[in-house]
């Protein structure tokens, strides 16, 4: 799923929640970019996409678990789950 050129959009995703206060503009997060994540439409506009493709980028990230989603307010929030995507990377050492 990470190999296909959507995929490389999802790496990139994946990045940029590695440090969204730099990545991602005031307004697009909560009070705390790390813990509350930012929205898909703060994701849509850095990728030059329409929001439900965002969506759809970010909800593939969130079933395979290396995101966590969260409503604040009437937007949903993402960020990284860095224990799973520790988890992931482990595997993939081990040769899985």
């Amino acid at each position: 799923m990470l190999r296909t050129p959507a995929g490389r959009r999802r790496l990139e995703i994946l990045e940029w929640l590695k440090d969204p206060a730099v990545h991602f503009p005031d307004g697009c997060h909560g009070d705390d970019p790390a813990e509350d994540g930012v929205t898909a439409d703060a994701v849509a506009a850095k990728l030059g996409v329409p929001p439900h493709v965002a969506e759809t980028h970010l909800g593939l990230l969130v079933d395979i678990g290396v995101l966590r989603s969260r409503k604040i307010q009437q937007h949903t929030h993402y960020r990284r789950d860095e224990i799973r995507i520790a988890e992931a990377a482990r595997m993939f050492e081990k040769g899985w």
